[in-house]
């Protein structure tokens, strides 16, 4: 199995949260591992994305140390490893983690720590934030991405409240990205309409991250498939935060028979209540629909070297 996106904010376990607290001093609302999770998780009855956004202060409270990053996302890679995953592209925004007085290069060389020390095969993807006061700390995660671009560092991404914070804000950013040789993907097309799917194709991206509401534009999909640019679909979150209104509605096949490439992932596996298997066995009990096309998608799909990807198809074959 592999995952394209995966937040490492909404996806610790509440027994990592807890054990994150107590090295750096934050006091939790809980220290009850299932009372804790009512407070970092969501369900069908969440009202839209800015609520569903609300579950990640908790985990972002304990993750301002380097010790505290490096130990999430060791603990977060040796999970999946345990559930068999054979690849993961983690993304998270270094801005948020800065609160204590590290530097977003400390951030993300604690969390490529933490992968390495895991040994799970892994990259991560540097988020951008949307808002409309933090244009600096966005420039500095592009280029705190190319810095460490190729040493753990796979691609950069925009993410946050995408409703009020429109795409087309933030096209210097891609601007900046394209001119230094990083690839993106951006969230879009989940809190958003068709035209904000279209502004990331046009700023160049690899990936859509999402990208539901593409369905109601027939001539976005039909640019999606003639760039060859993959959407990273979450079905469980994508139904909690109203992106679709139902698994019944979800437009995957659609997205298919127009020759779109689709990637299935988790998004959060906490905050949502998921695993990669889960999300396949939603799609497979709902749709007649190829899990391994899936996966092989994925893999054409990831930020990663030609010969990392032969790996990843002989490992699936």
């Amino acid at each position: 199995m592999i995952d394209l996106h995966l937040h490492l904010d909404g996806s610790l376990a509440p027994k990592t949260i807890i054990r994150l607290a107590e090295m750096s001093g934050v006091s939790l609302p809980s220290g009850n591992e299932d009372e804790l999770l009512k407070y970092i998780s969501t369900d069908i009855n969440c009202e839209d994305l800015n609520e569903y956004l609300k579950c990640f202060d908790i985990p972002l409270s304990v993750l301002q140390s380097e010790e505290t990053l490096e130990f999430a996302a060791y603990s977060l890679c040796k999970e999946l490893k345990e559930r068999n995953m054979i690849y993961a592209e983690i993304r998270f925004a270094p801005q948020l983690h800065t609160k204590e007085g590290l530097t977003q290069d400390k951030v993300v060389e604690a969390v490529i720590s933490g992968i390495k020390k895991s040994g799970f095969f892994a990259n991560v993807i540097l988020c951008c934030m949307r808002g409309d006061k933090n244009d600096a700390e966005n420039i500095e995660t592009v280029n705190t991405a190319k810095r460490f671009l190729g040493k753990g560092v796979a691609a950069v991404d925009l993410a946050g409240a995408e409703g009020l914070f429109k795409t087309e804000n933030f096209k210097n950013l891609f601007m900046l990205a394209s001119s230094l040789g990083i690839p993106f993907t951006i969230h879009a097309g989940e809190a958003d309409g068709a035209e904000s799917v279209r502004c990331a194709v046009e700023y160049g991206a690899k990936r859509i991250g999402h990208g539901i509401r593409a369905i109601e534009d027939e001539e976005l999909m039909e640019e999606l498939k003639e760039r060859n640019i993959f959407l990273e679909l979450c079905p469980t979150s994508n139904i909690q935060t109203k992106a679709v209104a139902g698994i019944e509605q979800y437009p995957i096949v659609k997205f298919m028979e127009k020759g779109i490439k689709v990637t299935v992932n988790t998004d959060n596996m906490v905050v949502s209540g998921t695993d990669i298997e889960n999300e396949f066995n939603l799609i497979k009990s709902n749709f007649n629909i190829d899990k391994k096309e899936l996966i092989k998608n994925s893999v054409n799909a990831a930020f990663i070297s030609e010969a990392e990807k032969e790996d990843l198809f002989s490992q699936i074959d």
